[in-house]
């Protein structure tokens, strides 16, 4: 999966970016307060990013 559609993927669900750092940016959700590191790569592998947005649901 592309890092762009991530992004608006999780953007969509109500998170909005916490932090950059150095190899990871980190993602908080505002309504339930979870955070989750989400690296800078380009293309991001299809688990790593189903279970990014599972966790930031």
């Amino acid at each position: 999966m592309k890092r762009k559609e991530l992004i608006k993927k999780i953007t969509s669900i109500g998170c909005e970016l916490a932090r950059h750092g150095g190899r990871h940016d980190l993602y908080r959700n505002t309504k339930t307060g979870k955070k989750q590191p989400v690296p800078r790569h380009d293309e991001i592998d299809e688990r790593l990013a189903r279970h990014i947005i599972k966790e930031l649901s």
